[in-house]
């Protein structure tokens, strides 16, 4: 008996323990659980993040004497295990408007708080996404007000960042990189098969990343983390999930979203499913009348027909759909492991390239058809992360995943039968190994490895609508085999409370093969062989004065190897010019160098201006070229100049980010960001020119108020304008695109347009967003922009949560 009721207390005590290892976190004001808090330790170290219920296990954080508790809106919390268990742990965060050390994980792949990182990081709120009801990823990277989205289509979205755009920029889900070899120097849309919906947490790193995530990173790293499988802290399974339904009225939009997690101990799943349809979009009433779509062209008995636009402010053609559906699962076999799955699946209609629909040839609509076939898009991955205390790492995370992208050109001159058909699929590989070490109190050390091998299949097809024969046409690319292979390291040093100092390395073999078909074009080659490796790295201090106050710098170069769209597109028709393969390029390298200071003023005015200087060397740039001696050929039934890719620039980007955040009485706050770059890139003959992506001046100014259940913004969105003074060379003969100064030359004109949000939560599981965009009907196009801007637009969604 004795030893029975020793065993049942025994019982009881371990029953207890485990019961008080789970922490509920809620809001100080509404007492409602906070969702995806970040509690973290370094001795010992560990990180955990809420789940909808505000609660997390935190039994490996036990005998920790400084736990740190955080969530974007609310004030950071430092507390000890053991204050925490006497407070039945339970913790209420008392809401706030300044943040500045919110928890980054783009930065090297592991949680660090802002205000240890040199480098200029910027992360979404989940808040403000919900408000703004973005479309599509891109436009969700737009509402940051410090990243310019440009648009060819509406299908569309190319993200600039500090003067650097497309394949100088790197896109991550998941931790995995997303840029394939055929990612083009043009502006592209691959961002658009990421669902807004599926994205728990959306961070922006400015300025190189090459030591961290290797090729491509020049500008900056957009860094985007799905969903992840939440599990039940309690006996029964936790379910639990959202629906959606909103209209845009400027493009008619439908969209519907579904997601549910169902989560036990050990086992957890998120199912994420997205329908939209955007019809045709309409500009606005006040502008140029340039930006006008008089006329489209319609096929009607075997005839293009021009036909009159009842509506020259509705753009046709610009419509299409999306699907986006996510699966994951999780299991968690104890606080050491944790194992991942995700598969994501995103495919697009067809989708009509708007700006060839206005390009004009002898004053009549160039092409009959010019649009992408199904953008396509699929990702299984895997991840396998370990917390333990060993010789080689505290924390480990492996990712292994396969990718596959398909997307295709559809062409057809007008009134001409033969319809040209190139598509692309990509097959690509990844395995990247990150760990992490704590050696001592003051040194954090980050290294790890990466392989990435892209396979490309391009191939054409020629068909003739009339005969309706089809016949094997000249591809866009040749088929090609990309590989990269890495290791880098990166170790963070405490100097004191006040100053931190990390620096990094990285090496990198990359390999290009392709085989080129000369069915079609006289190349005087059959096969291209690239094999380079390029060293990068980092330095940085952030110092501290004070609480409030953050002074960094940060040293960097980047670089980014040829890929097959350098090194082998066949023939992409530009006006009046044609560009051809050039086996002979190396990487181009950028070196970077930023000041950042940010810093709270009476916990009223928080101030945050970033200076950048960015020099791009031996840069990959389309320059005249030559094709078996000449430097014109007859193509597409007109003489063009040749062209190529080559190494045979330098390019200077400078500016500033600087943003402004007030915080007034009666729970109003005004905030503004404001982004200035300039930058020039060498030409053929020594002289230079505007960088192509380096947008005018840019910003947005907002008025917010904000208490319990309501969200309401007022807030305008501006750009300054590009003379045609200031106007890139190559932009300058897409006078299609821009309106006509007194002059009659191209110019993008400044334009602005005011706004209008509210959110208010009318039950614990009902919240109604609404708004109006562009409330005064400005018409507009963004710089570099195909297609014009919505105009007056009437926003409203339902979101249920249970």
């Amino acid at each position: 008996m004795r030893y029975f009721i020793l065993l049942t207390c025994l019982i009881i005590f371990i029953v207890n323990i485990s019961k008080s290892q789970v922490v509920l976190i809620m809001n100080d004001e509404t007492g409602e659980p906070i969702e995806m808090a970040s509690i973290m330790s370094k001795q010992p170290h560990a990180v955990a993040l809420t789940n909808i219920k505000g609660k997390v296990n935190i039994s490996a954080f036990r005998g920790s004497e400084k736990i740190e508790i955080r969530s974007l809106g609310f004030k950071t919390e430092v507390i000890s295990y053991s204050q925490l268990e006497q407070s039945g742990f339970s913790l209420a965060l008392k809401p706030t408007y300044f943040n500045i050390d919110e928890v980054i994980i783009s930065a090297n792949r592991w949680e660090q708080t802002q205000k240890d990182i040199p480098e200029k990081v910027i992360s979404i709120k989940k808040n403000e996404m919900i408000l703004q009801n973005p479309q599509t990823a891109a436009d969700l990277l737009g509402i940051s007000g410090k990243v310019f989205i440009q648009k060819s289509q509406q299908g569309g979205g190319s993200p600039m960042i500090r003067g650097f755009a497309t394949n100088r920029l790197l896109y991550t889900i998941d931790g995995v990189r997303m840029n394939t070899a055929i990612y083009r120097s043009g502006n592209i849309q691959n961002v658009i098969s990421l669902d807004p919906f599926s994205i728990e947490r959306t961070e922006v790193l400015f300025g190189p990343g090459s030591v961290i995530y290797g090729s491509d990173a020049i500008g900056g790293v957009m860094s985007f983390t799905s969903l992840s499988p939440q599990f039940s802290l309690e006996d029964k399974a936790l379910i639990s999930g959202n629906a959606l339904t909103r209209y845009s009225s400027a493009n008619q939009e439908a969209t519907y979203h579904f997601n549910v997690n169902l989560g036990w101990k050990k086992w957890a799943l998120v199912t994420s499913i997205s329908s939209s349809n955007f019809n045709d979009l309409k500009m606005g009433s006040n502008g140029p009348d340039e930006y006008l779509c008089p006329y489209y062209v319609v096929r009607q008995d075997s005839t293009d027909i021009i036909t009159t636009n009842k509506d020259p402010k509705t753009q046709k053609p610009s419509g299409y759909s999306q699907t986006n559906i996510m699966q994951k699962i999780r299991w968690k076999p104890n606080n050491n492991w944790d194992i991942n799955y995700g598969f994501h699946y995103s495919e697009t209609s067809d989708y009509d390239r708007y700006d060839r629909h206005i390009r004009y040839k002898n004053g009549l609509p160039r092409y009959g058809e010019w649009y992408y076939g199904p953008q396509k898009w699929m990702m299984n991955n895997i991840s396998i992360s370990n917390s333990n205390k060993l010789m080689v790492y505290d924390e480990l995370t492996f990712r292994l995943a396969h990718q596959f992208f398909e997307e295709s050109r559809i062409s057809r001159d007008i009134n001409k039968p033969i319809r040209e058909r190139r598509i692309e699929k990509v097959n690509a590989y990844s395995a990247n190994l990150d760990f992490h070490k704590q050696t001592g109190l003051k040194n954090n050390l980050y290294y790890g490895f990466e392989f990435v091998f892209n396979d490309v299949e391009s191939t054409g097809r020629n068909e003739n609508i009339v005969s309706g024969e089809s016949v094997k046409g000249p591809s866009r690319y040749p088929d090609s085999e990309w590989y990269s292979y890495a290791a880098y390291i990166s170790n963070k040093y405490d100097i004191s409370e006040k100053i931190n100092l990390q620096a990094g390395l990285r090496y990198s073999q990359f390999a290009l093969n392709s085989v080129f078909e000369t069915e079609f074009y006289p190349l005087p080659f059959e096969k291209a062989e690239l094999n380079d490796g390029a060293l990068t790295g980092s330095i940085g201090v952030v110092y501290k004065p004070e609480e409030n106050w953050i002074m960094s710098t940060n040293f960097s170069t980047a670089y980014r190897s040829p890929n097959v769209d350098d090194v082998g597109k066949v023939f992409d028709s530009e006006p009046g010019s044609v560009v051809v393969p050039n086996p002979n390029l190396n990487a181009e390298y950028a070196y970077n160098i930023d000041l950042s200071i940010a810093h709270i003023l009476a916990n009223v005015i928080k101030l945050d201006v970033t200076a950048y200087y960015t020099y791009l060397n031996n840069a990959l740039v389309r320059r005249n070229y030559q094709l078996n001696g000449m430097d014109s050929i007859i193509y597409d039934g007109e003489l063009s100049k040749v062209q190529a890719i080559q190494n045979a620039a330098f390019a200077q980007v400078y500016g500033v980010q600087a943003g402004i955040e007030i915080k007034m009485p009666q729970n109003f706050s005004i905030s503004s960001d404001i982004n200035y770059q300039k930058g020039i890139e060498e030409l053929d003959d020594g002289t230079t020119s505007p960088t192509r992506h380096a947008p005018p001046l840019y910003g947005n100014v907002s008025l917010q108020y904000s208490k319990n259940k309501l969200l309401i913004k007022l807030f305008a969105i501006f750009s300054d304008e590009k003379s045609f003074d200031e106007m890139p060379i190559e932009e300058i003969g897409k006078d299609y695109m821009y309106a006509s100064d007194e002059d009659g030359k191209p110019y993008s004109p400044a334009w602005y347009t005011i706004n209008f949000k509210a959110m208010y939560q009318f039950t614990e599981n009902f919240t109604i967003s609404a708004g109006v965009e562009n409330i005064t009907d400005q018409r507009y196009r963004p710089y570099s922009s195909g297609i014009v801007a919505p105009g007056r637009n009437f926003i409203i969604s339902l979101k249920a949560k249970f």
